[in-house]
């Protein structure tokens, strides 16, 4: 029995920096807007978050992920 495992990675790419930082934008405009009672600005933020999570799986597809050929990790000493 073996102990060592493979890391799976904490989505510290571009990928994964994109998809959140995008998402966050989409929560904080969908909470503004439902404060200032504007229900489509509230679904076009939803939609927007949806678009996040979308460009985030498009990026790591496209080698931004974390284990992509184009993502190159920090050095860590």
């Amino acid at each position: 029995m073996t102990t060592q495992h493979e890391e799976p990675g904490h989505g510290d790419s571009p990928a994964a920096w994109t998809a959140v930082v995008v998402m966050l934008i989409a929560v904080t405009i969908g909470t503004v807007a439902f404060f200032l009672n504007m229900p489509w600005l509230v679904w076009a933020s939803a939609g927007l978050l949806l678009l996040g999570l979308i460009v985030g799986w498009v990026m790591a597809k496209a080698g931004y992920g974390v284990r992509g050929p184009k993502f190159v990790p920090k050095k860590t000493h």
